[in-house]
């Protein structure tokens, strides 16, 4: 299993650079969201892109996606923890949403595949697995 983020997502859907590297990871075996995951996921379609709700929903439903994983308390008590210790305005702005991806990932013991730099040093400093994919306009993260 690996956990996508949203931006790996959205790089799949709107044919970004990464989008070939998260139709691999599609194609090997199963993927999950997390609920603020596809939350993201979905106004940031709508919002954004400006594509209609149903679409929105339509465009997710057909990426063969495994359940959405569930976000239970400790997970939430642990993604609430994990931005205190990193979360840096200026210098790592990682979300509420990429430490629940990422506190999920752990849980699971599987890797969470993103193209944020901020969610990637997070990941790599706490030592959850990380699947390092393309930004918008095709850099690679390296730390």
């Amino acid at each position: 299993m690996i956990v996508l983020d949203s931006f790996a997502v959205l790089a799949l859907l709107k044919g970004e650079p990464a989008a070939t590297e998260v139709r691999q990871l599609l194609d090997a075996g199963p993927a999950t969201l997390t609920p603020l995951g596809v939350a993201e996921i979905v106004d940031h379609l709508v919002r954004i892109v400006g594509v209609t709700e149903e679409e929105a929903v339509l465009d997710l439903a057909q990426l063969g996606l495994a359940d959405v994983a569930p976000v239970d308390s400790v997970i939430a008590l642990r993604a609430g923890l994990l931005r205190a210790r990193h979360y840096h305005r200026r210098e790592r702005a990682v979300s509420l949403a990429d430490c629940v991806a990422a506190e999920t990932a752990r849980a699971l013991g599987d890797p969470v595949a993103t193209s944020d730099p901020h969610l990637l040093d997070t990941c790599r400093d706490e030592g959850i697995g990380v699947v390092a994919l393309p930004d918008s306009v095709g850099n690679t993260w390296s730390p």
